[in-house]
């Protein structure tokens, strides 16, 4: 009872074939996930990046004795 027996070897042997064997699967599957957090900091940092720049400011160009904006106080509460 306290030794493997041929089977447990044989499913240990199998396992390890699944993980290791082949062209280096658990290289290909971290590699693909360091770039998917590398894409995701990306943006992150791109989001933030077009948060904090500051916007443009509007010029508004009126003549001298036009109103610069109308408002219609028929969509104004109150």
């Amino acid at each position: 009872m306290g030794s493997m027996s041929i089977w447990h070897w044989l499913i240990v042997l199998a396992i390890g074939l699944l993980l290791f064997g082949g062209k280096g699967k658990i290289s290909d599957l971290m590699g693909d996930f360091a770039k998917g957090i590398k894409s995701f900091k990306k943006g992150l940092a791109d989001d933030d990046a077009s948060a904090q720049a500051p916007a443009e400011p509007k010029t508004i160009e009126a003549k001298p004795g036009e109103p610069v904006a109308t408002v219609d106080k028929s969509k104004t509460a109150g």
